[in-house]
């Protein structure tokens, strides 16, 4: 059993066009077929889960074979979500001619660069806390790489930024403490807003960071901008303390491909291949051969599947 096997949850990244997505869902529909149950949530905006199992998956779950659901997360909606909760929890905390005004500046900050992405974390948040004890995998198709990373790092980024909103908080109560309500302690109910989504960001953190649990996997195909996006973002979660075991090295030209033409472009792949060997060597590689027909229906996927299982299968634990 691979070590990729033994992961609750798994972020699946990688540069658009490898074949991310339907790793992500060949994976999952592999674990389901192991009697494990099992939930895909996609949250890259081009949402290809509900194309790959033909059927719409909308932003709650949703049915795609036994053991196994799936999630596509709407950043409009959940942008949407995430702005309401923010002014109800400043609902009685500004006078009644000020809310109008103060509205206005969070739907200004709403459509600022950061802000769909701080939604989605958010949603990701509360499905591996609430959803955690329901499944036995929960299974993220994030992504091309660079939002990956920035989704990635935000729990350690909304955690500073959280100590120092706190901080200043404090400071401000302190003073009214002392200057205007005779030492007694203020009641502070944005304080404890603040407080309760430390600890909820805190919680989140410690699992992803727990290599027990939560896995990182990225796909990639044996050509020269994968290779290189991949290094990078290696390099970039590991300065956030993301270490990622796993990569899937999709889309190999299998032996029995034939012809002039593709054997010199398994020529130029086998250097490539070898190229990933020797640049990813503390990381477990599964080899998923090219298939001669898209995978366009779950009748493929589950071939895909098979082959996955059976790559897993062959790689040591680690």
């Amino acid at each position: 059993m691979s070590s990729l096997q033994k992961k609750k949850i798994l972020f699946v990244g990688g540069k658009g066009g490898v074949g991310k997505s339907t790793s992500s869902a060949a994976l999952a529909l592999a674990f389901s077929q192991s009697g494990e149950k099992t939930l895909i949530v996609s949250t890259d905006p081009a949402h290809n889960l509900g194309d790959i199992f033909h059927q719409k998956v909308g932003n709650n779950e949703t049915k795609l074979a036994e053991n196994l659901m799936g999630i596509e997360i709407n950043p409009t909606k959940e942008s949407k979500r995430y702005i309401d909760s923010v002014k109800q929890n400043l609902k009685g905390l500004v006078k009644s001619e000020m809310v109008g005004e103060v509205h206005r500046q969070i739907d200004l900050a709403s459509s600022s660069p950061g802000a769909d992405e701080a939604a989605l974390f958010d949603r990701i948040v509360s499905i591996i806390l609430e959803m955690n004890d329901k499944y036995d995998k929960i299974i993220f198709d994030t992504a091309p790489t660079g939002h990956t990373i920035r989704l990635l790092s935000l729990p350690e980024i909304m955690g500073v930024w959280i100590d120092g909103l706190l901080e200043r908080r404090k400071k401000v109560n302190d003073n009214y403490t002392q200057l205007l309500n005779d030492g007694a302690p203020v009641d502070d109910p944005i304080y404890e807003v603040l407080q309760s989504r430390k600890e909820k960001f805190a919680a989140v953190r410690e699992i992803i960071l727990n290599g027990e649990i939560t896995g990182f996997t990225f796909v990639l195909n044996p050509e020269r901008l994968p290779i290189i996006e991949t290094e990078k973002a290696i390099k970039q979660l590991a300065a956030y303390h993301l270490d990622v075991r796993t990569l899937i090295v999709n889309k190999v030209l299998p032996d029995q491909a034939d012809g002039n033409f593709l054997a010199k472009r398994r020529s130029r792949e086998q250097e490539y291949l070898q190229q990933i060997e020797n640049m990813f060597t503390k990381q477990t590689l599964v080899k998923v051969p090219l298939f001669e027909e898209d995978v366009s229906d779950q009748k493929k996927l589950s071939i895909f599947a098979a082959h996955m299982k059976q790559a897993l299968k062959e790689v040591p634990t680690s």
